[in-house]
């Protein structure tokens, strides 16, 4: 008669505590792995910007913050939970041979190396076909160091017999912090602070408040062929409309009357709509952010600035009474 031994006995029966670990261990590895390429590939949109993309420096942003923010959950977690059930192997050897982790660890060792098989695979398509940018290049490059860093973590791992007492590990965990630390510090250089995106979001209130007031004017306009007096008159109860204010000092934005046709709008900024760019020649260029032709007449720099607008009299004519 046969008898299995204790190592393989507990391959074949996994704890729900262990299915557990290795799960969540292998889900934010994937989550960290991928968020990290895409904060990369961020900033190299940054440093060599699409100019056929109007909209790049908005999603740039976007994915910048959705990816620090992962990063900074995840990765630690990651760590965290590698620790344990490394902890946890060191105390009892017999779970290293576990079949939650050995499928996990060869199935990342494939994601890994078909990622590695198709980034090759991208890279000489474009090198044949003459489309090779720097930018494509630096690209392919982050994914291929990348997956091949977790293949060749994971292949040592599955062959190291020390699990605690390696200092290979620590070493490991050390530069992987490091840079993914300075990955997720970089992003502030293009982003800014916590403070400054609570700043750039302000003024995008404020920039909405005014292109409603504006319209107001306008609509006011049409309706009674002069431009109002003053932003209260504008108030209107059936309608709910109510001039808005600053939304960080409550005080009523400026108001001008220019001539008959012209009004002026004013309001404090702590921004600028412009952001430098380096450009292929590493001379800074100041661009704007993103391309929207309904939105450029609303570009400000930091500090008080009016926008002056002159109503159309025969494109927004006033209504006429029979």
């Amino acid at each position: 008669m046969i008898t299995e031994s204790p190592a393989q006995k507990l391959k074949l029966k996994s704890s729900p505590k262990d299915v557990f670990m290795y799960l969540l261990a292998i889900g934010v590895l994937y989550v960290s792995v991928v968020s990290f390429i895409a904060l990369l590939h961020q900033y190299i949109n940054f440093i060599f910007p699409d100019l056929l993309n109007y909209y790049y420096y908005t999603g740039i942003l976007n994915t910048i913050l959705w990816s620090t923010s992962a990063l900074i959950v995840v990765f630690p977690t990651y760590l965290l939970l590698s620790w344990l059930l490394n902890r946890d192997i060191a105390r009892e050897p017999e779970k290293k041979e576990l079949r939650i982790r050995r499928w996990l660890i060869y199935f990342t060792l494939f994601i890994s190396a078909i990622t590695i098989i198709v980034d090759l695979i991208s890279l000489i398509y474009n090198f044949l076909g003459g489309e090779l940018t720097i930018r494509f290049l630096l690209k392919v490059l982050v994914i291929f160091l990348v997956a091949a860093a977790v293949f060749g973590f994971y292949i040592w791992d599955l062959r190291r017999k020390d699990i605690m007492k390696s200092m290979k590990t620590r070493i490991i965990a050390g530069v992987a912090s490091a840079v993914v630390l300075i990955s997720i510090f970089g992003g502030f250089f293009i982003t800014g602070t916590p403070v400054h995106q609570r700043q750039v979001r302000l003024d995008e209130r404020r920039v909405g408040d005014l292109q409603m007031i504006q319209n107001e004017i306008v609509n006011y306009w049409m309706q009674k062929g002069e431009i109002p007096e003053s932003l209260d008159v504008l108030e209107n109860d059936i309608t709910g409309f109510k001039p808005p204010v600053d939304p960080e000092t409550n005080a009523a934005y400026e108001y001008r009357i220019v001539d008959p046709l012209t009004f002026e709008l004013c309001a404090v900024f702590k921004t600028s709509t412009s952001y430098a760019v380096q450009t292929y020649k590493g001379i800074p260029e100041q661009i704007t952010p993103y391309y929207d032709p309904y939105q450029q007449n609303w570009n400000h720099d930091k500090g008080r600035v009016c926008f002056v607008r002159k109503i159309d009299s025969e494109l927004f004519k006033p209504q006429t009474k029979d």
